[in-house]
């Protein structure tokens, strides 16, 4: 693990991970930014760039980059994949005990970075840049993020203002134990709530776009919609699936026997066919009783040979006092 060595002598283990996407009037411009911040705290920190299968020169950029500074990892992607998958790929490659998020389209302000490691410093487990003079669009960014952030909150119980503000800090082995894919990058401190997790969030900056097209598009807010049905169903059951689905299923199976006993015992208190109605509504409720069972069990096994639980999670969140010793805790 590369530790990073400010001029105070105290140590930080850091990485910086920065996704890019067909950002090739950027991509140098962000390194040389992020750079200048960890040269002038005399910081020797990797930087990991990860190319989202760019069609443009954004990898020719980052390589020469890399080639240029020792501390730069570049990870180029056949095709693209989406910014919860470059940003999962930069943190495999990533070191250190404390990971740092942003995007490479230089809305983001490196000289947050050590503001946040600051905040991190307190006991936080992660830190989320709040936006708070958001320079985007008004209906197509701005009111749609408000919008999501607010529902993001009322289902996960997590206030956080700017779930979509990809500069971060984060305790690098909790995120490691998230699994990210699809828009779950946003959700980190939803899901990282349910160990426990302390989450602090502060005012960033925040730039207009000066080169390039924005990636993001109302069609994204779909998949966040989608994701966030994911999020409510884990927050409900993800401890306990066979106990919530045997409640559904138990519900079905009552109704199932209900119609059940209608059909044998008054089949003709029912116009038109008497006895196939209630037969039909039986089968049908018996056949979800019995698939709501096979899923809670298909779940319980999931979640018991899994690597994602929360209890592991829990680990790394909270510390242990034992004969006047601590352990755990990150």
């Amino acid at each position: 693990v590369s530790e990073c060595t400010p001029a105070s002598g105290a140590g930080v283990d850091l990485s910086v991970v920065v996704p890019f996407f067909n950002e090739e009037e950027n991509a140098r411009l962000q390194y040389e930014r992020i750079a200048a911040v960890l040269d002038r705290l005399a910081l020797r920190c990797p930087m990991v760039f990860v190319d989202d299968g760019s069609g443009d020169r954004t990898w020719s950029r980052l390589r020469t980059v890399a080639a240029g500074d020792s501390r730069v990892r570049a990870i180029r992607f056949r095709r693209n994949y989406g910014q919860t998958a470059a940003m999962a790929a930069g943190i495999e490659h990533a070191e250190g005990t404390i990971l740092l998020t942003m995007d490479g389209d230089l809305q983001n302000d490196p000289e947050d970075i050590p503001r946040l490691l600051a905040k991190l410093d307190e006991g936080y487990d992660i830190v989320v840049g709040w936006r708070h003079r958001r320079k985007d669009r008004l209906l197509t960014r701005r009111i749609p993020s408000r919008v999501a952030n607010w529902l993001i909150g009322k289902v996960t119980g997590v206030p956080v203002r700017d779930n979509g503000c990809s500069l971060k800090a984060y305790r690098a082995r909790l995120i490691r134990m998230i699994p990210l894919y699809s828009e779950m990058h946003r959700f980190i401190p939803a899901m990282t709530s349910l160990a426990g997790a302390r989450i602090a969030e502060i005012r960033v900056n925040h730039f207009p776009r000066r080169y390039g097209q924005s990636k993001y598009g109302l069609s994204r807010i779909y998949r966040v919609l989608l994701d966030l049905l994911v999020i409510k169903t884990l927050l409900s059951s993800a401890a306990r699936p066979l106990l919530w689905f045997g409640t559904l299923a138990g519900a079905a199976l009552l109704i199932s026997l209900g119609a059940l006993l209608t059909a044998l015992v008054n089949p003709w208190s029912l116009p038109d066919n008497p006895v196939l109605i209630p037969m039909g509504i039986s089968l049908l409720f018996g056949s979800l009783a019995a698939f709501a069972m096979f899923s809670g069990v298909l779940g319980e096994l999931v979640y018991r040979t899994g690597d994602v639980r929360i209890e592991r999670l829990s680990e790394v969140t909270a510390e242990v006092f034992d004969g006047g010793t601590a352990e755990g805790g990150v």
